[in-house]
């Protein structure tokens, strides 16, 4: 699901400030849990006054909605990067080494940006919190255009005979579970990252990837 931040309208000139208040509160929530961190608390972390947390933000709720919705931007924006560097739409791709080399190097750019950041890895803390408190819960960080734009990739590799599949979004799925997913439990401290490890997960991933879906 999407995270929506609902922060009212930033101050002209102050990004460096609200910069600081999500910082201050997403390492807060992860480390304490959102229920037991004030506002106070939070306004302390990030040196500006309580006054201005509410001013930027509203509440807790928002303010914890704002700090998915940025690390949704920002891993949004991270990952049509690497598409666009590595598997362009329309890319010039007639064999299936070649596909496997192109997914390789995007694989590789993806891990090596998203499995070792500590801001991904609280957001992902943060999720994991809410959904033990409140199972039903539907906030997340938002990953669905990021898939939907992959999967359309694969959709146009199966139309030029090099992936065989019914269903575009769940070998999508199976790529970032093969991949991201599994390298991120391998690396649960993104403070302390192995970048050799991330590398053979994402190399030994795709490997698994296109023994399932190329085309035989």
């Amino acid at each position: 699901m999407s995270a929506v931040g609902t922060e009212k309208s930033v101050r002209e000139g102050s990004l460096e400030k609200r910069k600081a208040i999500l910082a201050a509160a997403r390492d807060l929530f992860v480390r304490q849990g959102v229920d037991r961190v004030s506002m106070d608390a939070v306004a302390a972390g990030a040196e500006v006054s309580k006054r201005t947390v509410y001013d930027y933000f509203g509440d807790k709720r928002r303010l914890f909605l704002a700090i998915l919705s940025d690390a949704s931007q920002s891993l949004v924006a991270t990952a049509r990067r690497a598409l666009d560097e590595h598997l362009p739409e329309g890319a010039r791709i007639t064999t299936v080494p070649q596909l496997e080399e192109a997914l390789t190097a995007l694989a590789i750019d993806l891990g090596t940006s998203i499995v070792g950041s500590a801001d991904y890895a609280a957001g992902f803390a943060l999720v994991a919190q809410e959904r033990l408190r409140t199972p039903t819960t539907e906030d997340d960080i938002a990953t669905g255009v990021v898939e939907e734009v992959f999967a359309k990739r694969i959709a146009d590799f199966v139309d030029t005979g090099l992936l065989d599949t019914d269903d575009p979004r769940l070998a999508a799925d199976h790529f970032f579970a093969l991949t991201i997913l599994l390298a991120y439990n391998r690396q649960p401290v993104p403070a302390n990252p192995a970048p050799d490890k991330v590398r053979q997960t994402m190399i030994d991933g795709v490997h698994a990837f296109i023994r399932a879906y190329a085309t035989r």
